[in-house]
């Protein structure tokens, strides 16, 4: 049922056109293009607003030297652009560069594209688009919030099962809360450190650059780590005053609430809620199905706790968190279908993407923990139900001879033996702390899969970076350098195809002589093969068009290694033909 819930509002949502994680749009100068001069600026355009870094820009020019650029800034201060100004004299060749940004909703992203000034050159410079991390750095920073998740899960929900479940021996979950606290002070502290290298892509020893925490304290994130470690600060303060209480007022619920509630803001504030359509609604469901999920599961854990610590605990507060879960679940899965179609946005994104692939993962963990919600809840019902007689006052029937007889278990009572095996109370209340130990496992499992998800680019995202920028990894335009020699001549032609890909492609060819200078020459050839499928040659029908040669209609069907046949003539008797291996892509 779940499941065809979800897929139903996906199906019914899939019109939305905005997303959290930016995509690039546009470049300016345009990924791959040949400008008769050197322009003075560059200009990224991105699907939602983006933060600049010290390092924003690496521009390199044909000798892999680095360009000097002014410092990164919006352009016309707008949000979703980034602007860096260029030398004067720039020179002529391919430029390469490599940008990245931090994303509204807190994610670094990053890329690279290349323009020619002049005429196309060959270029040696090693910038990869991938995103430009430093892999302990990056897995660090995941594991702490996880860790973050894990211990807003159990400060929320223990404070809640305390309050409202109300179990006969609160002082048992003293510990978990002080544990939920600490933790989520030590990550949070963690998360604040990590923050400026994790942004960068650098090492951990950026992060004890004196500037780096001032820096980070300046952003969106790094606000709301703030804003959490004062939430943290006023949570023990109140904590400290409610010591010893086993009933809370309106006033203290109140607070509680209010504090709680804040806590959840500092994760939708900087992470995918704030960022893409719908905003103001998302945020509220993401705080929701924070809280909601901490109830849940970090109810559990106290549930599980006083199961252990408490032998004797009556039904009560169990079926009071019955019905605490059962609305905690209804919440989860309201927000979750929303939040799933807001980051999916059609049927193809979710078997199409990352994003949809662990999503239907988190989904397949979901039924398991509903399933073994379902489990426990039977065990509460029969714990329920086997206390009712155990309610009964003790009969004592006083015979003739003055000897006492029934006392509620004995004969002729027709009431169960409490210790009566797996029928009794007690086999019960095993049962139910095996199921509620499957629920956490569980809910733990779920957990992890959340923390990917977040570090995930949704599906949407996923869509608009496919339909604007070239995909990230892909070279702009394919260049290729063909040595020949012809007789006791020889020299090189520089191939270039843009954009390198399945479809129509333009090819631009230019002749060097022996000394390194441009040379021209009666005749040039160039045909591609793909022996794979047995399809070609297909004749590129390149023509002079003064001092290069050059068509913009060659039409490459299927992504595979061509093999690129260069036939050049040097005069009416001489000519050679050489082969490269050129890999076109998608």
């Amino acid at each position: 049922m779940l499941l065809g819930t979800v897929l139903v509002l996906l199906l019914l949502g899939s019109a939305g056109t905005a997303s959290a994680h930016a995509a690039l749009e546009s470049t300016a100068p345009a990924d791959g293009s040949v400008l008769k001069s050197a322009p003075r600026t560059l200009t990224l355009t991105f699907s939602e607003s983006v933060a600049l870094l010290d390092d924003s820009f690496r521009v390199y020019d044909p000798d892999n030297r680095r360009v000097k650029t002014s410092s990164a800034h919006h352009a016309k201060d707008a949000g979703d652009t980034a602007s860096v100004t260029l030398p004067a004299k720039l020179g002529t060749g391919t430029f390469t560069v490599a940008w990245r940004v931090v994303s509204a909703d807190s994610h670094p992203v990053s890329g690279a594209f290349t323009f020619s000034v002049g005429k196309p050159s060959a270029t040696t410079t090693p910038i990869s688009t991938a995103p430009d991390e430093e892999p302990l750095t990056g897995s660090l920073y995941d594991i702490v919030r996880y860790f973050a998740y894990i211990a807003a899960a159990l400060l929320i929900g223990t404070a809640t099962f305390m309050a409202l479940c109300r179990p006969p021996n609160p002082t048992v979950l003293n510990k978990p809360i002080l544990t939920g606290w600490w933790t989520l002070l030590a990550s949070t502290l963690a998360l604040l450190i990590l923050r400026a290298p994790y942004e960068a892509g650098t090492g951990l020893a950026a992060a004890f650059d004196p500037s780096a925490l001032p820096r980070t304290l300046t952003t969106r994130p790094g606000q709301a780590l703030a804003a959490r470690l004062l939430l943290l600060a006023a949570t023990a303060f109140f904590l400290l005053r409610l010591r010893g209480r086993d009933r809370f007022g309106r006033v203290a619920l109140g607070t509680g609430a209010a504090l709680s509630v804040g806590l959840a803001l500092t994760w939708a504030s900087a992470e995918h809620a704030s960022a893409g359509i719908q905003v103001p609604v998302a945020m509220t469901s993401a705080v929701l199905h924070l809280l909601a999920m901490s109830v849940w599961l970090g109810g559990l854990t106290a549930l599980l706790t006083v199961l252990y610590r408490s032998p004797d605990l009556d039904a009560a507060p169990v079926a009071r968190f019955s019905r605490l879960a059962f609305v905690s679940v209804t919440v989860l899965v309201v927000t979750g279908v929303y939040q799933s179609w807001r980051g999916l946005g059609s049927w193809n994104a979710l078997t199409g993407t990352s994003y949809g692939r662990i999503l239907l993962v988190k989904l397949g963990a979901v039924v398991l923990l509903l399933v073994a919600a379902g489990w426990s809840r039977q065990w509460t019902a029969r714990l329920a139900g086997a206390e009712v007689p155990l309610q009964v006052p003790e009969l004592v029937k006083t015979g003739a001879e003055g000897t006492s007889s029934s006392t509620g278990q004995g004969e002729g009572t027709g009431l169960p033996d409490p210790g009566a095996g797996d029928g009794s109370p007690d086999g019960y209340r095993r049962g139910l702390r095996r199921s509620v130990l499957l629920e956490v496992a569980v809910g733990v499992t779920v957990l992890v899969i959340t923390t990917l998800l977040t570090n995930t680019l949704p599906g949407r995202a996923a869509a608009e970076a496919q339909q604007t920028a070239t995909p990230a990894g892909i070279p702009a335009a394919s260049v290729t350098m063909v040595p020949f020699r012809v007789g006791n001549a020889g020299g090189k032609v520089q191939i270039t195809l843009d954009p390198g890909r399945v479809g129509l492609n333009s090819v631009e060819a230019v002749v060097y002589g022996p000394d390194g200078g441009f040379a021209t020459v009666p005749e040039l050839r160039l045909s591609f093969t793909l022996p794979a499928q047995k399809i070609g040659p297909l004749d590129a029908d390149i023509k002079d068009e003064g001092g290069y040669w050059g068509t913009n209609s060659l039409n490459i069907p299927i992504a595979g290694t061509w093999t690129m046949k260069v036939t050049v003539r040097t005069s009416d008797i001489d000519q050679v033909s050489v082969e490269r291996q050129v890999r076109i892509v998608r």
